[in-house]
């Protein structure tokens, strides 16, 4: 395999060690070999004095990582093996590393920034977007829920803003992403070349972090105007506080203000279209994920994946739309009014949060 060919991209300028997901045929979605390459650089880097920063992209200006390679995750599960197992646990083991990385790391995040690549993204120390950018946990459409760090950091976001997004697995733009604060920065795509030479040049200091920042500052913006979600905002936190997906689908079915009328309808349309299952045990998990620390989310999390490839709406989710692409998935419930509260629990069950506990690692 030739150095371009390469599933990982890594290199060394200027102090800053470069890290490329090189999959852009395919959206840069990670599978196990990327994420255990990602891993090893990154320790080597962190041990290194040399090495001041990291930044993370990926090849190509249509994704940053459109999430895991789901087909592997289902050709393994179909095959009786453990490989997606594997990789969910070192994937989110990388993702919990990322949190707490010793030093700054950016991620440049053009394009579609979804599932896995959002992992990777909110574990950064500074998130830059551009115009382009399109982020967002989509996992209930093929019958999942929210995992890499998403039961950490979706419900801490402002309000019930991280439960709609989770729940409805709905993605965000560029203005969005930074009222949200899913993102730091957004930078003109036009100046990402920009901001390498600026990374090539710059006179490291004492302090990585602040001349980050100072560069960054001098680029890119940290507001947009015409956030939708600001403007949604009083109908989501009304709606999406209510105690099930039930009431809130009904709550959105009385939404009388004209101004939120047709969003309300369309949430509901989106709703109607997303596995029951999955949409009870995301609100669930979230409302949990709340009240725990980062590891114990990662740890639920995964809790959760032992149980979910056999008793979850996953694999045919995957099915109906990457193996068949029918599109008509046969979600176990079809509806909300078949789920019961004791099924959605069942899944919680046996889990006991031990607080501090890393996960294991490649």
């Amino acid at each position: 395999m030739s150095g371009n060919e390469a599933p990982i991209l890594a290199s060394v300028r200027n102090r800053v060690g470069h890290l490329v997901l090189n999959r852009p045929a395919g959206l840069n979605a990670l599978t196990l070999p990327m994420v255990r390459l990602l891993h090893r650089h990154l320790w080597a880097w962190e041990l290194d004095p040399e090495i001041v920063a990291v930044v993370i992209r990926g090849a190509g200006d249509k994704a940053f990582c459109a999430g895991g390679d789901i087909r592997q995750l289902y050709e393994s599960h179909a095959a009786g093996d453990n490989q997606h197992e594997l990789f969910l646990e070192e994937e989110y083991a990388l993702d919990e590393y990322l949190h707490s990385y010793a030093k700054p790391v950016l991620a440049l995040l053009d394009g579609f920034v979804l599932g896995g690549g959002m992992g990777l993204a909110q574990a950064a120390s500074l998130r830059v977007i551009t115009e382009r950018t399109r982020m967002g946990m989509p996992e209930v459409g093929i019958g999942f829920f929210p995992d890499v760090g998403g039961s950490y950091f979706l419900p801490r976001l402002p309000g019930e803003l991280g439960l709609y997004l989770g729940v409805t697995g709905q993605q965000v733009r560029a203005a969005d992403a930074l009222y949200t604060g899913l993102a730091d920065y957004c930078l003109p795509s036009e100046r990402i070349r920009d901001l390498d030479q600026a990374l090539d040049e710059l006179n490291w200091s004492y302090a990585p972090r602040e001349n980050l920042h100072q560069l960054l500052a001098g680029l890119a913006t940290e507001r947009i105007p015409g956030s939708e979600l600001k403007a949604l905002r009083p109908a989501i936190d009304r709606h999406f506080a209510q105690p099930d997906i039930g009431a809130i689908r009904q709550s959105l079915l009385d939404e009388d203000r004209p101004e939120f009328r047709d969003w309300a309808e369309e949430t509901v349309r989106v709703l109607d279209s997303r596995s029951p299952l999955a949409m009870a045990v995301t609100l669930e998990l979230l409302r949990r994920g709340r009240h725990l620390t980062l590891a114990d989310c990662f740890a639920l999390e995964l809790h959760l994946d032992y149980q979910w490839f056999d008793k979850g709406d996953l694999m045919e989710g995957i099915r109906a739309l990457i193996i068949d692409k029918d599109k008509n998935p046969r979600w176990n419930p079809p509806t909300l009014e078949e789920l019961t509260p004791q099924r959605v629990l069942s899944f919680f069950n046996g889990f006991r949060a031990a607080a501090g506990q890393p996960l294991r690692s490649a």
